[in-house]
């Protein structure tokens, strides 16, 4: 004996009931009352949606806390939940520090050259092309006079986003006309660094750099004139094995990594593990290598300080 199955009567479903439980049998809305809304409906339509917009949104490489990009900023680049500091730029630096966002680029004109025909996994003056296409970075570091708590001071900054922030031969002309212009103007220096190191594509030209840029601050400490060395992540190579290191104070950042050869080589090369926190500023500090951290929130007030005992 066969049954004839009566079809179901079609009945209109009520998405925003069903979300509620307003729309469910009296066991089930009681069982999905926790879900209910104190005010019913969704009242943006979707043509009022504004969408997100890209890079509005930043994630904590370290505790991978979600911020808005302007919260961040507002933060000074510092993560506001486990304080870690994002790497920033010249740009950046530069707004941070300098009383009213006022200050004077200095030797902007001075460009790098393929002087050895250099190829690597494309020629190097490609390479560099290609970099002032998408930005606008002259070169791996920018020279800036300006004032820090009402102090004039010339300052040297490094942008690891042009080739590492590497040392090549327009950044040692430029640290060595910002020490000329410190001597001529009696003005303290501040380098802030952040790079790989020398810059393989021009070889011996980088190397040479090393010296010139020492010699350089010599005359620089002759003239009894500060010379403020800022250790920011990462700062590695022939920076740290020079003028990195060679300041009046040499001050790190929170957590920067800063070392000669990275963790990874040094473990490979010795075939041991290395201490917790090796290479880190805090490591440093313990070690003596670092004078003092400074926060980056209050690095301007920290440096208006230094520079107020250095002239006193």
């Amino acid at each position: 004996m066969s049954h004839k199955l009566e079809p179901m009567a079609k009945k209109e479903e009520d998405i925003e009931k069903n979300l509620t439980g307003d729309d469910l049998p009296q066991e089930d809305a009681l069982r999905s009352s926790w879900f209910k809304r104190v005010q019913k409906g969704i009242l943006t339509s979707t043509a009022e949606k504004k969408e997100i917009q890209e890079g509005l949104w930043t994630k904590c490489p370290e505790c991978k806390y979600t911020t808005t990009s302007g919260e961040l900023a507002e933060n000074k680049f510092v993560c506001p939940k486990c304080n870690y500091h994002h790497r920033i730029g010249s740009s950046e630096y530069y707004d941070l520090l300098f009383d009213g966002d006022e200050y004077t680029e200095l030797f902007d004109n001075i460009r790098s050259k393929d002087y050895l025909g250099f190829t690597d996994l494309k020629p190097y003056q490609k390479r560099l092309e290609d970099i002032w296409k998408k930005s606008d970075l002259h070169d791996s570091i920018r020279v800036a006079v300006g004032k820090i708590e009402g102090h004039p001071v010339l300052v040297c900054c490094m942008d690891f986003d042009f080739i590492g922030g590497s040392l090549g031969s327009v950044m040692g002309e430029k640290i060595a006309r910002g020490a000329d212009y410190c001597i001529e103007h009696k003005l303290p220096m501040l380098m802030i660094c952040k790079s790989g190191g020398a810059r393989m594509m021009e070889s011996a030209f980088s190397l040479m750099q090393l010296a010139k840029i020492s010699g350089k601050l010599s005359q620089l400490s002759d003239a009894k004139l500060p010379y403020i060395t800022l250790l920011t992540d990462p700062t590695f190579g022939g920076v740290t094995a020079s003028f990195g290191m060679l300041g009046d104070l040499n001050i790190g950042e929170p957590g920067a990594l800063i070392g000669f050869a990275g963790p990874r080589v040094i473990k490979e090369t010795i075939k041991k593990d290395l201490p917790e926190g090796f290479q880190r500023s805090e490591f440093l500090l313990e070690h003596g290598f670092l004078d003092l951290i400074v926060d980056r929130k209050e690095m301007k007030q920290k440096f208006g300080v230094l520079l107020t005992l250095f002239k006193n």
